[in-house]
């Protein structure tokens, strides 16, 4: 147990970074925050509380003070009983001013009754509510606009569809919706759609597009996919999320085709997969343009100066380069032509050409059209990554974004596009999640799943018009669909970073676009908490984060909450197949980090024990969740697996309906908060991408003559953070092939064959796997194998150190990554 708030002094602050006269002035305020709560022994929360309202903690400050007093705060609480420590607490007046808290003001005593009290002390029984009548739907706060309207809000009547028929009868074009002004919410013409910066181009101004320069450009390109095209044709996007991707996106959905969404990072066979699955016609990709390297190298006056015969390029990038001129004995920084004049020094310049197949990304190359290439689609639109044209040879059937705009040129009015109407069941897009076995599960979103997204981010995340939302992701994963119609089905902004969002050019583009709610993924946020690339940026317009894809990490939460005065992080939990989250966080409830407070609106769910039956709804407890069966947004079919197996086929009834999988373990604290513990059955979240053990050892087994077979496992660090993923591995017989070698070797198989971000943690060698009497194998005992194993390494290590400073160290390093520690101590214990 350690030391509690009331035993902080000067001396302590110091060593958390303040210097002496700041530390004195932090103290003062700690003793009137002590005072003001009652004294030492008042409820850690309200101190808490406390503190961070007068903003005793400012982003400024060095992380160790915050994790100090935080952690001095909460040092003699009691989880078990009281529920996790909460960092984050509603204000009755602000709350009053979320679209939750307007909506509950209006129409709460209408709805509950007496029962009404006010957004925060009723929130719980008004979720209930909607969860008990689902026809009260969110989605009339959206701008949505129907050709015809619904007949009803809910038609349960058709017993074969557990989930209902939501909105029958109606026809609409959801992209559409998105790009016409609105009064409610408050959309006009000059209002602002997105705003964007190129990395690398921190000191320019933010780039701007009006959501009438935003349609203007959807339907020009609309028009060029309707001249080519035929209805219903699927068509695929595998790009960076950049102005143009969310341009193109909206465009195949208002000519009443198809999206079909690949990551830019996968593979080419795993693109190929999907082209194949989706039957796509097509494929949207991006180059980086040819740039001339001008490289001037220098050589005495004597030598023959070499003119180049090449045409002029504005795109030329001259390279600043040292060189060593050997008869001036001098060194020259020279950049192109800059030394032609200096004494007796002419250059020879050397061009080489670079037809640039990849984008870059944070400095790293990622190659698209080759890898497009080579899973063969039917056809390629290739865009350049800046400039006008690409400047590659294409294959024959391939078009550059220049020709493929030009085919309506011909056209009086080619920025106006009619949209094509069709019902609200219609897809509009199809994305991929990993099956436990072959290939990845095809899921159609309707016209329903941006509405379900869209009423999901205005409730629980309180998305306004006027918010400036940005989130990196790409329009490969839900979450992108999900950005792009949470902004503009609700009137905010969307801001995107065309780069990487790992450094520091991010985080400034995110203060200079005046981000009012940023997303992120855990993994990102302790790169930017290990680099201190954020450091002395203004975050503090910011009213709320956003996270989701995995598992999040206290510190880090701590730390990124930190650089807002404390604003909340909304967690989020769902999945493609449910078009968004069934738990999350939310502004009218207290948040602790890492954690879920209650069920999306309308979501019910149960958690089940190992038995089928469910819990108590107040009950402190660990076990897989049942969803509610009529889930608005949910599917109901899927385009390669059989949708009533993969979902409810062996689920229990409960209450006269079949819940429907989902798959997460979770557990309900104390208090009532969530923690997601990990997935029923064989799939892993790598670096917020859900994959399948089947996936991972496929590719496995095939990576070295001496691998008789693998096992695929992955488990959170015990003190929260992402999954790491660890393979297990039996050898032929007469094979002593060493587990480094197995751990590169894997690695490189994974990242060539499946995506280039996973990364593979540890290797065992293991005699055989435990298997079932059916011979199934039990990656449930290897998952815990490993877990133990963590726990133990980590005890290991931190018992072999005894400074504070060492321990801090290494505990970071161990939930970062086990390779970080001692490389010998991990050995001991058979993993490398």
């Amino acid at each position: 147990m350690g030391r509690g708030i009331s035993e902080v002094g000067v001396g302590e602050l110091v060593k958390a970074g303040l210097d002496l006269e700041e530390a004195k002035v932090v103290e003062r305020g700690l003793k009137d925050a002590i005072a003001g709560t009652g004294g030492g022994g008042s409820d850690p929360r309200e101190l808490w509380r406390q503190i961070t309202a007068r903003r005793l903690l400012r982003p400024s400050h060095p992380h160790k003070l915050h994790q100090l007093v935080y952690h001095s705060v909460y040092a003699h609480y009691d989880s078990s009983a009281n529920g996790p420590p909460l960092y984050c607490f509603p204000s009755l007046n602000q709350s009053k001013y979320t679209n939750l808290g307007r909506l509950m003001e209006t129409h709460g005593s209408k709805l509950l009754g007496a029962s009404y009290k006010d957004p925060i002390t009723s929130f719980s029984l008004f979720q209930k509510f909607t969860v008990q009548h689902p026809e009260a739907s969110l989605c009339l706060h959206l701008s949505i606009q129907f050709r015809e309207v619904p007949n009803c809000i809910l038609d349960t009547s058709d017993k074969s569809k557990h989930g209902g028929t939501w909105l029958p009868g109606s026809v609409l074009n959801i992209a559409e919706c998105c790009l016409q002004a609105t009064k409610y919410p408050r959309k006009q013409d000059d209002s602002l759609a997105i705003v964007w910066r190129n990395e690398d181009c921190d000191d320019s101004h933010v780039n701007q597009m009006t959501l009438k320069e935003l349609r203007e450009q959807v339907m020009s390109v609309a028009s060029a996919l309707d001249a080519i095209f035929s209805k219903g044709d699927a068509i695929a996007i595998d790009m960076p999320m950049t102005v143009t991707a969310v341009i193109i996106y909206l465009a195949i959905v208002l000519s009443g085709f198809v999206v079909v969404s690949i990551a830019d990072s996968f593979a080419a066979k795993e693109i190929a997969t999907r082209l194949r699955v989706s039957r796509a016609k097509a494929i949207f990709t991006q180059m980086k343009p040819n740039r001339d390297r001008v490289c001037p190298f220098v050589t005495p006056i004597q030598c023959e100066t070499r003119s180049p015969s090449l045409k002029p390029n504005p795109e030329a990038r001259f390279e600043p380069l040292l060189y060593m001129c050997h008869q001036g004995s001098q060194s020259l920084r020279s950049d192109a032509y800059k030394s032609i004049n200096r004494g007796r020094i002419q250059p020879f310049i050397s061009f080489q050409f670079q037809n640039s197949d990849f984008i870059v990304r944070g400095g790293r190359k990622f190659p698209l059209y080759s890898r497009v290439v080579e899973a063969v689609p039917p056809k390629a639109i290739v865009i350049p990554a800046s400039g006008k044209d690409v400047d590659v040879q294409l294959r024959k059937q391939d078009l550059s974004w220049k020709h493929f705009l030009s085919s309506v040129d011909y056209h009086p009015r080619s920025n106006y596009f009619s949209p094509v109407y069709l019902p609200i069941d219609s897809t509009t897009n199809i994305l991929f999640s990993s099956g436990t076995t072959g290939d990845p599960k095809a899921i159609p979103w309707t016209q329903l799943s941006p509405i379900r997204c869209a009423a999901d981010s205005w409730a629980n995340v309180d998305v306004q018009s006027g918010d400036v939302l940005c989130w990196p992701t790409n329009l490969g994963w839900v979450m992108g669909p999900i950005l792009l119609y949470s902004c503009f089905l609700t009137g905010a902004t969307l801001a995107l970073y065309h780069g990487s969002p790992l450094g520091r050019g991010f985080g400034q583009f995110v203060q200079d676009a005046g981000v009012t709610i940023l997303g992120t993924v855990p993994s990102l946020v302790k790169a930017w908490k290990s680099t201190h690339c954020m450091e002395g940026l203004d975050w503090t317009k910011i009213r709320s984060f956003g996270s989701t894809g995995e598992a999040s990490n206290v510190d880090d939460d701590l730390w990124l909450s930190s650089r807002a005065y404390y604003k909340p992080i909304i967690e989020c939990c769902g999945g493609t197949e449910l078009a968004s989250s069934y738990i999350q966080g939310s502004l009218l409830q207290p948040q602790a980090f890492g954690t879920f407070s209650s069920a999306s609106m309308t979501t019910g769910f149960v958690i089940l024990d190992e038995h089928g039956v469910p819990y108590l709804d107040d009950q402190a407890c660990v076990g897989e969740v049942g969803l509610f069966p009529q889930y608005m947004g949910a599917t109901d079919r899927l385009l390669n697996a059989d949708h009533e197996e993969v979902y409810f086929k062996g689920m229990p009834m409960y209450k006269g309906m079949q819940l429907r999988r989902h798959g997460d373990i979770i557990k309900r604290t104390a208090g009532g908060y969530f923690v997601v513990q990990g997935r029923a059955d064989d799939t892993m979240n790598l670096g917020g991408v859900k994959t399948s053990s089947v996936e991972i050892e496929r590719v496995c087994d095939q990576a070295n003559e001496s691998i008789m077979e693998t096992a695929a496992v992955s488990a959170a660090p015990a003190n929260g953070g992402p999954e790491q993923l660890a393979i297990f591995v039996v050898l032929k017989k007469g094979f002593n092939t060493q587990p480094d070698k197995l751990k590169m070797l894997f690695s490189r198989a994974i990242q060539r064959n499946l995506n280039p971000l996973f990364k593979v943690n540890f290797v065992k060698i293991v005699p055989e796997f435990p298997r079932t009497a059916s011979n199934k194998l039990l990656r449930r005992v290897l998952r815990d194998k490993l877990k133990h194993e963590l726990h133990i390494a980590r005890e290991i290590v931190i018992d072999q150190i005894t400074s504070a400073e060492q321990i801090a160290a290494v505990r970071i390093s161990i939930t970062e990554s086990i390779e970080y520690v001692q490389i010998s101590t991990i050995e001991s214990i058979g993993f490398v």
